[in-house]
């Protein structure tokens, strides 16, 4: 069995909006992340091969970067890229929450437009983990789907205002 976990989420927007709203700076900055949590893009630079490095942050918290390099991009049906936490000048980190989360997860997003509303898929899978990865991953499968939905509820209060 492959280790991953698949999210699913249907918008009442059509899908060029939707992926817009997923890969355009001026719009992720808007919705992406927990709620509450300040968010700020250091790079963005969405093509193959291309990085998007940001940073956020909870209320009470320290400041967490994320890192994502995309592999391959379909607009407005597929984004694929690797993700990872790294510092400030994007070298990969372990996850400020769990020393064994896997050091790299792979992300492919795909938007299915059908009357009028885009249906987004998310696969969220490790890459090359080591067995302890594999069992945080999987412990933490909840937690992380949990995340995935908050900020695509995010996403979905944001359409309603574009």
């Amino acid at each position: 069995m492959t280790t991953q976990i698949k999210i699913t989420h249907t918008y009442n927007a059509p899908r060029d909006l939707v992926f817009k709203a997923f890969t355009e700076s001026e719009h992720l900055k808007n919705w992406w992340g927990p709620k509450g949590w300040t968010f700020e893009v250091s790079k963005s630079d969405f093509r193959p091969g291309g990085v998007f490095h940001y940073s956020q942050k909870p209320a009470d918290g320290n400041v967490m970067w994320v890192k994502f390099v995309y592999s391959e991009i379909i607009a407005p049906e597929k984004i694929v890229y690797t993700s990872f936490f790294s510092d400030k000048e994007g070298n990969t980190v372990r996850a400020p929450f769990d020393a064994n989360w896997p050091m790299e997860t792979l992300n492919t997003i795909t938007f299915n437009e059908d009357e009028g509303k885009t249906t987004l898929t998310m696969i969220v899978a490790p890459v090359s983990p080591t067995e302890e990865e594999i069992k945080t991953f999987e412990d933490s499968k909840d937690m992380a789907r949990e995340g995935h939905t908050g900020t695509l509820n995010e996403l979905e209060e944001y359409l309603t205002k574009i």
